[in-house]
């Protein structure tokens, strides 16, 4: 009878262990798909710019322009009090990401490449669209789309993540899907005409050495390896989780506190990321004020996890909302990052001959459980709605723009290549087309024809042009028609009552896709949107949605 007894035992134990496996199983999937193949992290080393002249050889005024482009991450246009609101009801101004536009110029219909990261910093570089140049969907990590459905498909949704079985012919390694190499970066642009070029921060545009900012035209980079701002059990960070969102789910999973310094060894960076971004870019400038330069500084806040320093949100006490006040913190942060950009610009004697551009990569993403980011507009970051790519477009280039400038053109981050290149001088690639438009006319007065600009991802597609603003997608199967002069914030559907006008656009959609090219790598998967909801307020059936992929 022993044996029966001990095979009791074993079948107690097994079934327990089977139990506990089961109960715990989507957390433990999580952690073997999200850590799978992180490397160590290398302490803290000092970062040594390459320096430029001990003394210039021409004046600074007789120098070609430096160029400093600052762009954030997931920022909403209601983040920023420029346009009249800002963080918690105006209790976190942005004074001097405001000051670039006070200074300069502001384009008050500006529009991100897309509504997603990746192809949207990709556009930023290249003035292509992302469908010219098949980098159309955003490189998704090994496994997450897997991670993400099974959180996401907890029966408490009315529409599911779908996940897409990739043909294994097509499927590209995460770490190479990357822009091609045969595209002619903004740096490119930039150094036959003298430019040292210098990139700090995201970059998500491939990972391998071919792609990475080096094999793309940047002399030096501090590029952004992990996912975490401070690390998570820092005292000096205040963390704020989203129990709802299974993005923040595999964020917090995967997440590392590290970067890396001209492709070498990952390594910690030192205080708060932004603060350690801003920093760095103190030095590069510093370093090589005594000739010309491209300074490409992509923060990575305030993209989730949401994470800020505890000295900036002790500063916030008003704000009675935890995750609030963490948001309100990391834009402060932010803001304090372009303001130091600037001074330093004017101790270096500088700022009279640099042209500063201020963006955001998209708009704010609705997955944080955030509403007011993009007030007054619809929607979120991966969608066409006006909230998703409305963002901040703010251009300063003392005695060549006119402090206060507005322009109400329609202007899209194509137009930074073009912009830039027209300001130093530099000839734009004449082998191919470019989509963007050089900025600087357009301040001096209002274009003769009205301009055409689209958005793609996938099935999911837009085109606006003179204030007429068409969606069309295959989930739901739904076009969408907007008179934005009229209602710019997308209130009134029109497609019903004016088929003339959705077949005008249409047409305009289709000629457009005629000239572009099939995607370099597929989408892993579609997530589904609620376009007037975050994601952590119950949706219906009822309630209007897409279907992003990506």
């Amino acid at each position: 009878m022993g044996w029966k007894r001990y095979a009791l035992i074993a079948l107690v134990v097994v079934l327990g262990l089977g139990g506990t496996a089961y109960l715990y199983r989507k957390p433990l999937i999580l952690y073997f798909v999200a850590t799978r193949g992180l490397e160590p992290i290398a302490p803290n080393r000092e970062v040594v710019w390459e320096k430029g002249p001990d003394v210039a050889v021409k004046p600074v005024a007789q120098r070609p322009p430096n160029i400093v482009v600052i762009l954030a991450d997931d920022l909403g246009i209601n983040d920023i009090s420029y346009f009249g609101g800002g963080v918690a009801g105006g209790i976190v101004p942005t004074p001097n990401i405001d000051s670039i536009a006070k200074d300069g110029a502001a384009f008050t219909k500006a529009y991100s490449g897309t509504a997603a990261c990746a192809p949207s910093r990709a556009m930023l570089m290249t003035g292509r669209y992302g469908t010219r140049t098949g980098f159309e969907f955003t490189p998704t990590p090994d496994g997450m789309g897997g991670v993400l459905g099974m959180f996401y498909n907890d029966g408490t949704r009315p529409h599911d993540l779908l996940t897409i079985d990739v043909d294994p012919a097509k499927r590209v390694p995460f770490r190479q899907q990357g822009l091609p190499t045969t595209e002619i970066t903004l740096a490119e642009v930039l150094k036959p005409v003298g430019y040292h070029t210098m990139h700090i921060g995201k970059w998500h545009l491939g990972a391998t050495k071919e792609f990475a900012p080096l094999g793309q035209g940047f002399d030096e980079s501090i590029n952004l390896e992990g996912l975490l701002h401070l690390p998570k059990d820092d005292p000096q960070v205040v963390n704020a989780k989203l129990e709802f969102d299974p993005i923040d789910q595999f964020l917090w999973a995967r997440g590392q506190y590290a970067a890396s310094f001209n492709g070498g060894e990952k390594f910690a960076p030192k205080g708060y990321l932004a603060d350690y971004y801003t920093d760095e870019a103190v030095k590069a400038i510093s370093a090589n004020r005594n000739r010309p330069f491209l300074l490409y500084l992509a923060h990575w806040g305030i993209h989730s996890p949401l994470q800020a320093s505890k000295a900036d949100y002790d500063a916030l006490p008003q704000i009675k909302d935890h995750r609030l006040r963490v948001y309100a913190a990391m834009v402060r942060a932010l803001d304090r990052s372009v303001g130091r950009v600037l001074k330093t610009l004017e101790e270096n004697g500088l700022a009279e001959n640099t042209v500063v551009v201020f963006s955001s990569d998209n708009g704010g993403a609705g997955y944080i459980g955030l509403p007011e980011v993009n007030k007054p507009y619809r929607g979120w970051k991966l969608t066409f709605f006006e909230g998703g790519i409305r963002v901040p477009m703010f251009l300063k280039w003392p005695g060549h723009i006119k402090p206060g400038s507005k322009s109400e053109t329609m202007v899209s981050h194509l137009d930074l290549l073009p912009t830039a290149a027209a300001a130093a001088g530099a000839d734009l690639p004449s082998d191919r087309v470019i989509d963007g438009v050089n900025l600087l006319p357009l301040l001096e007065a209002a274009p003769e024809v009205p301009r055409v600009i689209f958005w793609r991802d996938g099935h999911y597609q837009a085109v606006q042009v003179a204030g007429w603003k068409l969606q069309t997608a295959d989930r739901p199967n739904k076009t969408w028609l907007f008179n934005l002069n009229e209602d710019p914030t997308e209130q009134k559907d029109l497609a019903a009552e004016m088929p003339d006008k959705v077949a005008e656009l249409k047409a305009l959609i289709a000629k457009h896709n005629a000239t572009q090219r099939e995607p370099l790598f597929p989408a892993a998967g579609e997530m589904p949107v609620t376009i007037d909801k975050t994601l952590e307020e119950p949706a219906t059936k009822d309630d209007e949605y897409i279907y992003w992929p990506g």
